[in-house]
């Protein structure tokens, strides 16, 4: 397989110039490369390439999965290497590589017909592009989880609203349990508040208007660092100590009533305790039930290199991963949602979120749109350290004037 490449790509500041590029195959079958970002959906990709390869005889697919794949998809690039078929969530990574023009415009009316209008817009939304360039395949969510078995003992309803979730909290601490076990001492822990109140109380229009440099986080974001900072008090001992494997077991064994968390850590509660009674609710952010939105970003978007010579075939790839019998097994496999409308999540911990997303009440996550390049995780964690709002909300600033400054 030969493919030729000739355009200028941005990468974290640095202009890069690609030229012709070329892989080949040793079988008579059209060999394709699917290159995707997640190490735990690798054995779940892996049977379904197995199944695709099987049923049909002119296409052969090959999955790779490199640890730190987002750093080696770009040291490829660089190298002239870019693969077929790319899978990886709709983040700045994405934003920057369509903008590059690496990824092939979506116009199969019948795969985008399948999708969830929501999802095509997460799309457009976090790429800036009007153009499509990626096919949403599976989502995540980000919320609460809370132990049922525990909520039902005390006698605890599930909070509706921010005032609820604060004297939820309270009756837990006052009865000398933990309501949020915080795992803090990862750093990206300390961004999962953020993500459930940043977009639910300011919207992705924000990030509109700070990319045109319209408003600042110093102007709209105080409520929620507030918010942010509240959640500390309901934490357990060692809130900067305790890391998300950390956390996952002790949840799992009932060390606290509540875990903010993503959907994303279902499986792994479930190998510490499988007997464990999951249940999952939208973040409630504000103190008007009608207001708040799940969070629920694309996890995996299918995309098709521009430079490939094998377009049709890597398109019939997707459109395969697509289909209604492969979607669920991936989505149950792997505790997600399927952006395909019609596809249901039937796992019993998530039947809470499940009406947001069929009502289309759902937001993305909010660093999607906060370029990789300011350490948003980094700079949370130390913020929920020192409590200094004003610091917090002027580094923001900052380091986002600085990065728009390098594009």
């Amino acid at each position: 397989m030969f493919k030729r490449c000739k355009l200028l790509l941005l990468i974290g500041g640095a202009v890069l110039t690609l030229s012709a590029c070329s892989t080949s195959g040793a079988s008579d079958k059209i060999q394709l490369e699917f290159f995707q970002n997640k190490p735990e959906a690798k054995e779940s990709f892996d049977k379904l390439v197995q199944k695709f390869n099987s049923e049909q005889s002119k296409i052969e697919v090959t999955q790779v999965n490199p640890p730190d794949a987002e750093t080696v998809l770009k040291t490829r690039l660089v190298k002239n290497d870019i693969p077929d078929i790319i899978a990886l969530g709709a983040t700045d990574t994405f934003s920057v590589l369509s903008q590059s023009h690496i990824f092939m415009e979506q116009t199969d009316q019948e795969m985008i017909d399948l999708i969830n209008p929501s999802y095509l817009k997460m799309v457009t939304d976090t790429s800036g592009m009007d153009q499509l360039t990626g096919i949403p395949y599976a989502t995540n969510a980000n919320g609460i989880m809370y132990n049922k078995t525990l909520f039902k003992k005390m006698g605890l309803d599930v909070p509706k609203t921010w005032d609820e979730l604060l004297e939820t909290a309270k009756k837990i601490k006052d009865a000398g349990e933990i309501p949020f076990y915080l795992t803090y001492k990862d750093d990206w822990q300390s961004s999962l508040s953020f993500n459930a109140l940043a977009l639910n109380l300011e919207g992705i229009d924000f990030y509109i208007d700070r990319r045109e440099d319209k408003t600042t986080f110093q102007e709209r974001y105080r409520e929620i660092a507030e918010k942010q900072l509240a959640i500390l008090d309901y934490g357990h001992s060692d809130n900067f100590g305790k890391t998300y494997a950390d956390g996952n077991r002790a949840f799992a064994n009932g060390e606290a009533y509540m875990y903010i968390q993503g959907t994303w850590a279902i499986p792994e509660i479930r190998k510490a305790n499988p007997d464990i009674e999951i249940g999952f609710f939208a973040f409630p952010t504000s103190n008007n039930p009608e207001e708040i939105n799940l969070v629920n970003g694309i996890d995996t978007l299918l995309t098709v290199s521009n430079d490939t010579e094998y377009k049709e075939e890597s398109e019939a790839f997707i459109k395969f991963l697509l289909r209604e019998d492969n979607i669920k097994q991936y989505i149950t496999e792997q505790n997600l949602f399927a952006a395909v409308e019609g596809i249901e999540q039937n796992d019993p911990s998530v039947a809470g979120l499940i009406p947001y997303i069929e009502q289309g009440r759902v937001t993305d996550f909010a660093d999607h749109y906060i370029p990789s390049a300011v350490q948003l995780n980094s700079i949370v964690q130390e913020f929920l350290q020192n409590g200094d709002i004003d610091a917090y909300l002027a580094k923001l600033d900052k380091d986002w004037d600085k990065v728009a400054n390098r594009r």
